[in-house]
């Protein structure tokens, strides 16, 4: 009698000691699972602030960009010579963008431009050109010819003539500038009153392919047309 007591209290203990190391297991299980998920919480939140930060540096570093593209890069101001070729007198750019770029003259004659020129093969437009493209040409020494709607049709025709048959020239209507025509090259400009007016065979000769270019033999063909 006294030996099945023994062996059921024995029993009894080894079951209260069984059920004693379980209730730690299952404690020691929630810990563990309590930490993992803070570890978790953690990690999500010092990635989501990471992932802001990058996020904003980005437009950060876009806005700036933008900001930087947007800018001729030009510094300086106009000199005037006798034969009334106006000079630019100063720093112009030469730092490809995709972006519309505001120059400080017009038309522009240097600073920040498009990395595709405008044809200029003797190249006679009949529409606007992007300023961007038209300032790569004259990096690559040509002489742009623009005139307004107020210039002589017989003057706008005799320079297209003029322009056809010269390598490393370009033409285009351009609204916004001083006078009804213009020509420009690589850090110069002169405005001129006619096609007959004898700036226009001095302008070509001294500034097509000139000492101004700043890229001399550069490709005036296959460009934006």
């Amino acid at each position: 009698m006294g030996s099945a007591k023994n062996s059921s209290a024995a029993r009894k203990a080894r079951i209260e000691e069984m059920r004693r190391a379980e209730r730690a297991r299952e404690r020691r299980n929630r810990v563990l699972t309590i930490a993992a998920s803070v570890v978790v919480v953690a990690g999500l939140v010092v990635g989501g602030v990471v992932l802001v930060n990058s996020q904003s540096g980005k437009k950060k570093d876009t806005a700036s960009d933008s900001k930087a593209s947007g800018s001729s890069g030009d510094s300086g101001h106009w000199t005037s010579g006798k034969d009334g070729v106006r000079t630019w007198s100063g720093k112009l750019a030469r730092t490809h963008v995709q972006t519309k770029v505001s120059y400080p003259m017009h038309p522009p004659v240097g600073g920040n431009h498009n990395p595709v020129w405008a044809t200029c093969n003797g190249t006679v437009y009949t529409k606007p050109l992007q300023d961007e493209n038209a300032v790569h040409s004259l990096e690559h020494g040509a002489v742009w010819v623009t005139y307004t709607s107020k210039a002589n049709k017989a003057d706008v025709d005799a320079l297209a003539a003029k322009v056809k048959k010269t390598p490393y020239s370009l033409m285009s209507p351009y609204e916004n500038q001083a006078a009804p025509l213009v020509l420009s090259a690589w850090g110069h400009q002169v405005t001129v009153k006619s096609a007959d007016d004898p700036e226009v065979n001095k302008f070509f000769a001294a500034y097509v392919q000139g000492p101004q270019t700043p890229e001399p033999g550069a490709a005036c063909t296959s460009g934006a047309m």
